[in-house]
C-alpha cells in the first residue's frame, strides 16, 4: 500500500504553492495536481512512485506515495470565556481575572481536517514559522488526532509521525529544504502563545468591561461605542499622547544667530558659510559677537581639512524596518504594508515577511538569490555588474534572531506581475534594500573648510563622491557632489558681503511619526514583528488617534482622556514597563525556562491587583471625563494658567460645592479644597511649580490662604495636607515657597499646646490687615491696629530677639515701618487677638445673628 502523507499550511495559497512543488518529487519528476473542494478550504492531491529524497522516506513499503495538500485560515481555535462569562451583566468585570478560559475551534475547520487526515500515516506542518505558528501546530494536531492512523498523534515518540516543516520562502529550494530537514513542532513556544492570548483576554476585556460601564452612558458628548483597554495598545497610544503633551508644553524661547556671507567670484553665487556657534540664547552676547564680524570686514580661510568618509550599506531588512520604511517613505500605513507583504509572500514574490533578523545564517545562499536578479529589467544591469566585477560583499553584520533570514526577494518580479500600486513599490523596496546590503558602502570624502571673521568662527563643506557604492541601487541614499568655492583657499581673504542678526525662536517637537512610533515600540518591546500593525490600526479604529499629513499620529481627546486617567490612578497601566515584564515572561516561557501555568498566574496577580486599585480609585478618571465630555466643561470660563502647558485652566463647578480646575490642553484634573471659595492671586506664581496662584478661603470665617493647585494635589513636601475634605487651615507647610511668604512667627497659642501652627498673613486682606494660624485645628486671628493702610511680610528683615519675620508696614498718615509682631510693644499693644467662629453646619448656613448666621459671636475678644 502507498504511503499516505497530510501537508497543512496556514493560508489556502500558500496550500497551493507548496502543492506544486511537492508534486515535482525530491526525484526531480513532474506530475500532476488534482485540486478538490474540501469541507472548509481547497485540498490539493497527486501520488508519487517514488518519495524521493524526503526525510521519513525511508522504511516505507514500496516506495509509493499519495499525497494531500490543505490549509487552515490561521488559527483553528480562539480563546474565549466559558458560557458562564460571556455576557457583560453576567459577572462582575473583576471576576474575569479568575475565569475559566476555553480554546472554542471552528467546527467546521477541525471537521475538515480530521476528514482529511483519515488513513494518513504522516501529518507534515507547513505553518508559519513564528510562535503563532507554533501555536497552530498544536491545533491542527489536536483536530487531526482522530483520522490519523495509530501511532502518528504523539509527536517525540519513536513511532512518531507528526513532522513540522520549517521554511522561509515559498520557493522549491526552501521547501524542498524544509521537507529534507524535517523536525518537531516547538510546545514550548506554542504555550507562550497559549500564555499570551489568556492574559491579553483576561487583562483587556476586564479593564475594557468595567470602563466601558462606567463611562458609556454618563457622558452627553461621549462618542464612543466601547472605553477599551488593552496592554499593548494602550501603552502604544501613550506614546503617542506624551509627544503631544511635549509639544503643547513646550514654551518657545529665543535665541539669536548670525548670518553672514560672501560672493563667489567664479560662479557669482553668494555663498553663506554655518556660524560655529550656531546659536545664542542671549541678544546682548550675539549683537557683541555680531559688531567683531562686522569690523573685520572679511572672511580668512584658516584651515581646510579633508577626511575619507563612508556610508555604510544597510543590514538585512527585518520586519520593523520594513514597516517604517513603508510609512516614511511609500505612502503606506503598517497595517496596510504587512498585509501587502503577506500577499507578496504568498505568491512567492518575496520570502516571509515576519521577522526580526537582520543577519543571514550561515549558509544562505546569497550570490544564487543575487543571480535570480540579473534578468531584472529595472535593475538586472546593476546586478550583472556586482557580480561580473565580483564587488559582491558580504552582507553588514546584523542580528540573527534565529527565527527567519532578513526579508528578501525571492523572483525577478516585474510590476505586472505583483498587480502594481502598492505590491510593486513595497516589492521595488524589497528588491532594491536586498541588493544595496551586498554591494560595497558608499565611499565619499569631505572638504571642511574653516573660515575666521573678527575671531568668529565659519564653516563651509563640500563632498566628492568616489565610489557610489550600494547608493546607486537607492537613489533616495545617494550623496550629491558639492565643491567649495573656487576662492576658499589656504590664507585666501574674501570680502565681507553682509552680516546680520537672526531672531528665531525655538519650536516644539513635531507629533510622532507612524514610523517613529513603530521604533518606539519595538525598542520597548510593546508588540511583536507581527501583531505592531495590529495595536497601531487599532488605536486609530477606536479614534483614540487621528493619522494626519505626513502619517503623523495625533491623539484625540478622548485618547488624551484616557492616557492622562490612567496616569491619574496608576502610570504603570499606560507605561511600557508591564509589557515588558510580561514580555520577559513570555519568553522564559518559550524558552522552556519557566512554566506556562506559573506565569500565567503570577501575572493575573499582580494585574488583579492592578485592577483592584484601579477601581477603587476611579474617580480620579471620572474627574477628567466630566470635565472632557460634561457640558458643564462648555459652561466654565478660564480661571489661571497652568504652569506646564502656559494655558489658562477652567474652573468647574463653580456654582457648587465640590470645585475643580480643568485643563483643557493636557486633559488633567486638579482638584481644589471642598467647599471652598477661590479667587486669583494677582497673576502670581508657584516659584516650584510655575502654576498661577490661588487664594481661597473658608465660607463663613474670612480666614484665606495662598493656594497652589499643582502642589495641592501633588505635595512636594511631607507633611502637606493632600484632603478632600473641608480645608480650614492652610493648604501648604511653612516649608512651602507659597506659605513661607507670608509666613511671620509661630503661632503662641498653638506653641503652648505643641502644634505646628505658624500666623500667616491674610493674602487678599485690605487695611488693617489679619493673620490667621495655619493650623486647622487653631481658630487664632491677630487683625494689625487700624491705622495701618497696607502691609507685607519683610524678605529681609527677621527680628534678632526672636528670629520671627518683620512686617513691612505703611500708615494712613504716611509713614512706614519694619516691626516684629511680637517684640514691638508699640503694635503688639495694638493688635487685637480674636477667634475665628467655624461656619454654621446647619441647613442653609443660617446662624443665630439672622441671614448668613453671621452673628455677635462671630469674634470674641481673647481675654
Amino acid at each position: 500500500m502507498p504511503t499516505r502523507i497530510l501537508c497543512v499550511a496556514e493560508k489556502p495559497s500558500l496550500a497551493s504553492a507548496i502543492a506544486r512543488t511537492l508534486a515535482r518529487g525530491g526525484d526531480g519528476g513532474d506530475r500532476g495536481v488534482v485540486a478538490r473542494r474540501g469541507l472548509a478550504t481547497e485540498v490539493h492531491e497527486f501520488a508519487t512512485a517514488r518519495e524521493g529524497s524526503w526525510a521519513f522516506a525511508s522504511g516505507t513499503r514500496d516506495g509509493r506515495a499519495e499525497w494531500r495538500v490543505t490549509s487552515t485560515t490561521g488559527h483553528v481555535a480562539s480563546v474565549e470565556f466559558s458560557a458562564r462569562y460571556q455576557a457583560w451583566e453576567g459577572c462582575e468585570p473583576g471576576e474575569l481575572f479568575a475565569a475559566d478560559v476555553v480554546k472554542r475551534a471552528d467546527g467546521r475547520m477541525v471537521g475538515h481536517l480530521e476528514r482529511e487526515a483519515r488513513g494518513c500515516d504522516y501529518l507534515v506542518l507547513f505553518l508559519d514559522c513564528d510562535r503563532e505558528g507554533e501555536n497552530i501546530c498544536f491545533e491542527v494536531m489536536e483536530a487531526c488526532a482522530g483520522g490519523l492512523k495509530t501511532g502518528a498523534t504523539e509527536p517525540g515518540a519513536p513511532s512518531a509521525r507528526i513532522l513540522r516543516a520549517k521554511f522561509s520562502a515559498v520557493t522549491r529550494e526552501s521547501i524542498e529544504r524544509a521537507m529534507r530537514t524535517l523536525g518537531e513542532p516547538n510546545r514550548n513556544e506554542a504555550l507562550a502563545v497559549d500564555a499570551r492570548q489568556e492574559l491579553d483576554l483576561k487583562m483587556g476585556v476586564a479593564f475594557t468591561r468595567f470602563q466601558t460601564q462606567y463611562f458609556l452612558n454618563k457622558y452627553d458628548r461621549l462618542d464612543a461605542r466601547v472605553v477599551s483597554y488593552g496592554p499593548c495598545q494602550t501603552p502604544t497610544l501613550g506614546f503617542a499622547v506624551q509627544r503631544h503633551l511635549e509639544i503643547i508644553r513646550h514654551v518657545p524661547e529665543p535665541y539669536w544667530a548670525l548670518d553672514a556671507s560672501f560672493d563667489d567670484a567664479a560662479t557669482g553665487d553668494t555663498i553663506a558659510p554655518a556660524w560655529r556657534r550656531t546659536r545664542l540664547f542671549d541678544e546682548e552676547t550675539t549683537r557683541a559677537f555680531l559688531q567683531l564680524v562686522n569690523d573685520a570686514n572679511e572672511f580668512r580661510v584658516t584651515s581646510i581639512e579633508v577626511n575619507a568618509e563612508k556610508r555604510g550599506r544597510p543590514s538585512g531588512l527585518n520586519t520593523v524596518e520594513m514597516l517604517k520604511a513603508a510609512s516614511a517613505g511609500l505612502g503606506m500605513g503598517a497595517h496596510r504594508a504587512m498585509q501587502v507583504a503577506e500577499r507578496l509572500y504568498m505568491a512567492g514574490h518575496i520570502s516571509y515577511p515576519r521577522t526580526e533578523s537582520t543577519a543571514y545564517p550561515r549558509g544562505f545562499e546569497l550570490k544564487q538569490t543575487l543571480t535570480i536578479q540579473k534578468s531584472h529589467p529595472t535593475w538586472g544591469a546593476f546586478v550583472s555588474r556586482l557580480l561580473d566585477e565580483s564587488s559582491m560583499t558580504s552582507p553588514k553584520r546584523g542580528v540573527d534572531a534565529g527565527d527567519h533570514p532578513p526579508i528578501t526577494p525571492m523572483r525577478a518580479s516585474t510590476e505586472d506581475q505583483v498587480g502594481g500600486g502598492e505590491a510593486w513599490r513595497l516589492y521595488d523596496f524589497i528588491s532594491r534594500h536586498f541588493i544595496a546590503s551586498v554591494s560595497p558602502d558608499c565611499e565619499y570624502e569631505t572638504q571642511t573648510a574653516t573660515l575666521d571673521a573678527g575671531g568668529e568662527e565659519f564653516t563651509l563643506q563640500g563632498k566628492r563622491v568616489i565610489e557610489h557604492g550600494w547608493t546607486e541601487i537607492m537613489p533616495h541614499r545617494m550623496i550629491e557632489d558639492s565643491s567649495l568655492p573656487v576662492c576658499v583657499v589656504q590664507g585666501a581673504r574674501i570680502p565681507l558681503k553682509s552680516v546680520r542678526l537672526r531672531s528665531e525662536s525655538t519650536s516644539p517637537p513635531e507629533y510622532l511619526t507612524e514610523s517613529e512610533l513603530i521604533g518606539l515600540m519595538e525598542k520597548n518591546g510593546i508588540g511583536t514583528d507581527a501583531s505592531i500593525p495590529t495595536h497601531i490600526n487599532n488605536i486609530q479604529v477606536r479614534k483614540y488617534v487621528d493619522v494626519a499629513k505626513g502619517r503623523r499620529i495625533v491623539p484625540s481627546q478622548l485618547g488624551i482622556t484616557l492616557v492622562q486617567g490612567y496616569h491619574a490612578i496608576d502610570s504603570e497601566l499606560v507605561l511600557p514597563t508591564v509589557r515588558r515584564h510580561v514580555e520577559r515572561q513570555l519568553d522564559l516561557v518559550a524558552k522552556g525556562q519557566a512554566p506556562y501555568e506559573g506565569v500565567v498566574a503570577h501575572i493575573l496577580a499582580q494585574m488583579f491587583d492592578k485592577f483592584n486599585y484601579f477601581t477603587t480609585n476611579i474617580a480620579a478618571m471620572d474627574a477628567l471625563f466630566e470635565a472632557s465630555f460634561s457640558h458643564t466643561t462648555t459652561e466654565s470660563t478660564p480661571y489661571s494658567k497652568c504652569g506646564r502647558c502656559s494655558r489658562y485652566l477652567k474652573l468647574v463647578g463653580a456654582t457648587g460645592r465640590i470645585q475643580r480646575l480643568y485643563c483643557p490642553t493636557e486633559e488633567v484634573v486638579y482638584e481644589l479644597p471642598i467647599g471652598g471659595v477661590f479667587k486669583q492671586h494677582n497673576g502670581r506664581t508657584c516659584a516650584i511649580c510655575g502654576f498661577e496662584l490661588l487664594i481661597v478661603s473658608q465660607k463663613g470665617t474670612g480666614r484665606a490662604y495662598p493656594l497652589c493647585p499643582f502642589c495641592f494635589n501633588h505635595p512636594p513636601f511631607e507633611g502637606a495636607p493632600r484632603i478632600k475634605a473641608l480645608l480650614r487651615g492652610s493648604p501648604h507647610p511653612r516649608e512651602h515657597p507659597v506659605a513661607d511668604d507670608v509666613s511671620v512667627s509661630t503661632c503662641p497659642e498653638c506653641a503652648a499646646s505643641n502644634r505646628p501652627g505658624v500666623l500667616m498673613l491674610d493674602p487678599a486682606a485690605t487695611s488693617p490687615g489679619k493673620l490667621y494660624c495655619s493650623s486647622a485645628a487653631c481658630d487664632v486671628l491677630v487683625r494689625l491696629p487700624p491705622s495701618v493702610k497696607r502691609s507685607a511680610v519683610s524678605h529681609d528683615a527677621e527680628c534678632a530677639a526672636c528670629e520671627a519675620k518683620c512686617l513691612d508696614l505703611e500708615m494712613f498718615n504716611g509713614d512706614k515701618a519694619t516691626v516684629c509682631l511680637r517684640c514691638e510693644d508699640e503694635l503688639s499693644e495694638s493688635v487685637r487677638v480674636v477667634r475665628v467662629k467655624p461656619p454654621s453646619s446647619g441647613r442653609g448656613g443660617r446662624g443665630r445673628g439672622g441671614r448668613g448666621g453671621r452673628g455677635r459671636d462671630d469674634e470674641r475678644r481673647r481675654e
